[in-house]
């Protein structure tokens, strides 16, 4: 059962559609077991290692969505569309 829902969660964090929700569910799957490591190790409990994996989740996720880059798109004089990356 355990093996079933390692896969799942790493199928849901592999099959986000955009470059924004892939880093968003990297940074949150990183961010997660980081804070649930530190949680643990700081308190000795549990319910430390939840809290933990539950905050840095939620700060993995909003840093992995934040540092994706931008695309600016344009039409040019000529009626092309250009796009690049803003950092």
């Amino acid at each position: 059962m355990k093996k079933l829902v390692l896969v799942g969660a790493l199928a849901l964090t592999l099959g986000a559609c955009t470059e924004r929700e892939e880093r968003a569910a990297g940074g949150a799957a990183i961010g997660a077991g980081a804070g649930a490591l530190i949680g643990g190790l700081a308190t000795g409990t549990g319910g430390g290692a939840l809290a933990g994996a539950a905050v840095g989740g939620v700060a993995g996720a909003v840093i992995g969505a934040e540092t994706t880059p931008r695309r600016r798109c344009w039409i040019d004089d000529y009626g092309y569309r250009r796009c690049r990356r803003v950092y």
